[in-house]
């Protein structure tokens, strides 16, 4: 399994440095305590969105989506980061929808084995696979950080052609 170092910016590790990590998703009541506890409101469809992490021990963390990955991440690598959307009832929860969309760690897609794992670990079924697929790239020019749009491999900043295999690492 892979894991994925934080690639952002130092000034954001320096912020989110002593921030406690995000909330260990065990069992599905615990999930709905912690919204409950963390004030997650959910909007009018029932739906909350979440920042979430992957631990190295394969623990899926969530925490507010304001945060930071690498705080939800208590500083660590990952398997996989992204956003989780849940489906919040009266007295159930589900997981509406994944993506991979953290620029913190610029997961591949191929972590989805590594999410759902996560997901069945703390006792929810687990969708089909990210709802979305984000593709990162760094150039090798201007060293910006791309997010691929329509399989165009060229940079939004300089223009020079970006590497087909990821090179975050």
């Amino acid at each position: 399994m892979k894991l994925y170092n934080y690639v952002g910016p130092q000034e954001i590790a320096d912020a989110v440095a002593a921030i406690a990590p995000g909330f260990a998703v065990l069992s599905p009541a615990a999930l709905m305590q912690w919204l409950k506890d963390d004030r997650q409101h959910a909007d009018g469809d029932g739906h909350v969105i979440a920042t979430f992490v992957v631990d190295r021990h394969g623990t899926l963390r969530v925490a507010d989506r304001c945060s930071e990955h690498l705080a939800c991440a208590g500083g660590q690598p990952v398997l996989s980061a992204g956003e989780i959307t849940f489906q919040v009832g009266r007295h159930e929860v589900q997981v509406q929808a994944v993506t991979n969309q953290s620029t913190g760690y610029c997961p591949e897609p191929a972590s989805w084995p590594q999410v759902a794992a996560a997901i069945g670990k703390a006792g929810l079924p687990a969708p089909a696979g990210f709802h979305v697929n984000f593709l990162f790239r760094k150039c090798s020019q201007c060293h910006a950080l791309n997010v691929i749009k329509e399989n165009v491999f060229v940079c939004a900043m300089c223009d020079a052609d970006l590497p087909a295999e990821w090179n975050l690492a």
